[in-house]
């Protein structure tokens, strides 16, 4: 029963990781170059617009989330399988939620990467 729980921790650490760099990147992407804000209004000014952003917050909650799952997931997991597996997995969901939400090219060569991710992750798990 154990094994359960922590691949249900490690497909809860890969969903909240994933949301969470998703959200920090459209934030950071929406706030743009911050040089022209810390020239203008110096680095209080630049802090505030980065707090401000909303996505930012959400993405920061959902890092946080992931955080305490993988906390979970060590309670009842082996570090051997538990940091891996959500490492690689990540990677992988990164890179389908990068095409798929920020609209990024993604290469082949990354989707190959991903593939052999995947792969490491299946021989891991046997």
């Amino acid at each position: 029963m154990n094994h359960f729980y922590a691949w249900l921790g490690v497909f809860l650490i890969v969903v909240t990781s994933t949301a969470g760099d998703c959200l920090l990147a459209r934030a950071m992407k929406r706030v743009g170059d911050l040089g022209a804000p810390r020239r203008q209004g110096g680095l209080g000014q630049t802090i505030l617009r980065v707090l401000l952003t909303p996505s930012l917050m959400i993405g920061i909650c959902f890092m946080a989330l992931s955080f305490f799952s993988l906390l979970f997931a060590l309670s009842w997991g082996d570090v051997s399988m538990v940091g891996p597996a959500s490492a690689s997995l990540t990677f992988v969901a990164n890179a389908f939620a990068a095409k798929l939400f920020l609209h990024e090219k993604v290469d082949r060569r990354r989707w190959a990467a991903a593939v052999f991710v995947a792969a490491g992750v299946f021989l891991l798990a046997g």
